[in-house]
């Protein structure tokens, strides 16, 4: 909406001509969504304490986490409002990428909300039953990725690129369909699985959106791509402003969701922001990057099928308990050694992702 109006002012007035530039806006969305979660962040905690959405703890699991039962939960629909509005105000209304990242992001955000609300208000343990979240996510993914897919107008826009190889490139062609479905349903679920402790899930993707912001600047701007050798993709770099957004919201929501907790995002925020890295890096043909940045993520979703692979197959557990971080909480780690130690592997494994912009 501004940069439709500073568009519109700058025929009168040269000045407001800076907002067309993508690396002003991305700013302004980091900072507008960090605002909009720090201000609506503690009425929003203390509404979800007075109706006592709170947190479910199993009885399985590490006894450290008893006390938080009755913590507010749901905290991540204050995440999608501070990205929606960051986006609507200061991203491209006409841009395609925006939206069927953004609209993809809420619809999984909706799925997510639901299954909070059973557990959470409807006090049903199981909540959204898996194979209806599944059903779920697998039609809301395929709309979005066919609608790039059929959308797309440039061979590069549904080719895999391999990072850190210069000519290493694959035409997908429908194949396209398969493997975006597999990023989007696939790391939406691996950051749910990571959401298990005070700030571990949303600090990993605030990194990750961080990178994957570079990088769709990159591919929106053609002397940068032509120069890193990357895919020129018009258009993308506007998601910029979108990943920006991600990383002013997620760093708001960290403010009260920092060891220990005031709030926890929920499956609301969990699905989605998984949902919105993955549909990010399909964009911006990026996903084999994502595996990487997101190791995270993806060493959490391991541990999961191979205990319970392990435990039909043979009866025994190769973990204390999945997902890995309650394998080192009964270990004897603290949380926060716990939470910290897994900040610091993300970390390296986004520069490494970002490196792979120059090493080819």
């Amino acid at each position: 909406m501004l940069y439709e109006l500073a568009d519109l002012l700058s025929t009168y007035f040269s000045g407001f001509s800076v907002f067309r530039y993508i690396t002003l806006r991305t700013i302004l969305a980091v900072l507008t969504a960090l605002l909009v979660s720090l201000l609506i962040g503690g009425p929003m905690i203390r509404w979800l304490s007075r109706y006592k959405v709170g947190q479910m703890v199993r009885d399985d699991g590490p006894q450290s986490h008893i006390p938080k039962a009755g913590t507010p939960t749901m905290g991540g629909a204050l995440i999608l409002l501070a990205i929606t509005i960051a986006t609507l105000l200061w991203a491209d209304p006409g841009n395609r990428y925006v939206w069927v990242v953004l609209l993809t992001t809420l619809a999984f955000g909706l799925v997510g909300l639901w299954d909070d609300y059973k557990k959470l208000v409807l006090k049903n343990s199981q909540g959204l039953a898996a194979r209806w979240k599944y059903a779920w996510q697998s039609g809301l993914a395929l709309v979005a990725v066919a609608t790039l897919y059929h959308t797309a107008s440039l061979p590069a826009e549904t080719q895999l690129h391999v990072p850190f190889v210069k000519d290493l490139v694959w035409q997908l062609g429908p194949a396209y369909l398969l493997l975006s479905y597999f990023v989007v349903v696939g790391t939406s679920n691996a950051v749910n699985l990571t959401d298990g402790l005070d700030g571990l899930a949303i600090l990993p993707c605030v990194l990750v959106a961080a990178a994957l912001m570079i990088f769709a600047y990159v591919s929106g701007h053609a002397g940068l791509a032509h120069y890193l050798l990357m895919p020129h993709l018009p258009g993308t770099g506007e998601l910029a402003i979108f990943c920006a957004a991600l990383v002013g919201a997620g760093l708001g929501f960290l403010w009260f969701n920092t060891y220990p907790a005031q709030v926890f995002m929920g499956d609301v925020g969990a699905l989605a922001l998984g949902a919105a890295l993955g549909m990010v890096a399909v964009a911006v043909r990026q996903e084999i990057v994502l595996f990487i940045m997101g190791g995270i993520f993806v060493m959490e979703t391991i541990s999961v099928i191979l205990q319970v692979a392990s435990y039909q197959m043979t009866g025994r557990r190769i973990f204390r308990m999945a997902p890995l971080h309650h394998h080192f909480e009964l270990k004897g780690w603290p949380e926060p050694r716990v939470i910290v130690r897994f900040w610091i592997i993300t970390v390296i494994l986004v520069l490494i992702g970002l490196a792979s912009l120059k090493i080819r």
